[in-house]
């Protein structure tokens, strides 16, 4: 592809990665996705901040960094847990990425649960393996919920 031209151009590898069907492909799937609902998220909620908050701060003497520590960040990490619990959700249940980027190679969860139901017909471990998933995605809920 591409990348594995680019990098034997410029004469960094000497034969082509095998990119597709990794965990590697998986993960920067992933991120590629992810990382953009996250910054979303992240990006309404300090747009809601009120400027007035950095104006008093800085009137008061506190510098950038000193704002952003001790003014913006804890009134903006609600927002922040927030995304990251949406984002977490979405990851640990998506189906599609790992099965096109990963193959069968890479399996997750969902993958998993697939699995068991299509080629074994295997309902009881699927029913057992979403319980579990569900059970992981309680637990962040309830993590995320004390903590906010």
């Amino acid at each position: 592809g591409v990348i594995n031209r680019a990098l034997t151009g410029i004469g960094l590898i000497g034969e082509p990665l095998q990119l597709a069907n990794t965990r590697f492909a998986t993960v920067t799937g992933f991120v590629h996705f992810f990382v953009m609902l996250l910054t979303l998220t992240i990006f309404a909620n300090l747009k809601q901040l009120s400027p007035s908050y950095r104006k008093a701060a800085a009137d008061l003497g506190a510098g950038p960094v000193r704002t952003f520590l001790h003014v913006v960040l804890p009134l903006t990490l609600p927002g922040i847990m927030v995304g990251a619990f949406l984002t977490f959700v979405l990851c640990i249940g998506d189906y599609i990425t790992p099965q096109i980027l990963g193959g069968n190679n890479e399996l997750v969860m969902p993958q998993l649960v697939m699995m068991q139901i299509g080629r074994r017909g295997d309902f009881p471990l699927a029913s057992a393996l979403s319980i579990i998933l569900m059970a992981v995605v309680t637990i962040a809920y309830l993590a995320c919920a004390r903590w906010l």
